[in-house]
């Protein structure tokens, strides 16, 4: 007399477990290391905040002269025959998009100023520098 084997139904979630498990530990490890941003010390300034409706282009430049340019997303280095190009096209696209150009302190005003001038030779109108409001803890 044999017995017949019942087949199991059951799925086992073990090894999915397990590999849900691994990528989770993988995106842990990873996040903190995507640099989303550039690393900007903007100067403090008493200057009246404006409004702006529409998204801003940014462009900001570090503490070593490197410019970077955020178009409605993340931030890419960029040199400035580059930056001219891309801007020139995005702002046929959007005439009224302001241009907004954030310099470290200590990088050389001249270095914003080549920023402001790649901006309006690329057919910016609008213009402007970032900067932090004035800390009342001095």
């Amino acid at each position: 007399m044999r017995r017949k084997r019942k087949a199991v139904a059951e799925i086992n979630v073990v090894p999915y477990i397990d590999v849900t498990l691994v990528l989770l530990i993988i995106f842990m490890i990873t996040t903190p290391l995507l640099n989303l941003g550039v690393d900007v010390s903007l100067p403090e300034s008493n200057a009246n905040t404006v409004t702006i409706e529409t998204e801003p282009v940014i462009i900001n430049i570090d503490e070593q002269g490197k410019m970077y340019l955020s178009i409605g997303g993340e931030f890419e280095s960029i040199d400035e025959q580059q930056l001219q190009i891309k801007l020139a096209a995005f702002i046929r696209a959007n005439k009224d998009v302001p241009i907004l150009i954030g310099a470290d302190r200590k990088v050389d005003y001249g270095r914003a100023y080549e920023a402001m001038v790649v901006a309006q030779q690329a057919g910016a109108d609008k213009v402007g520098l970032i900067s932090d409001p004035v800390s009342m803890e001095k």
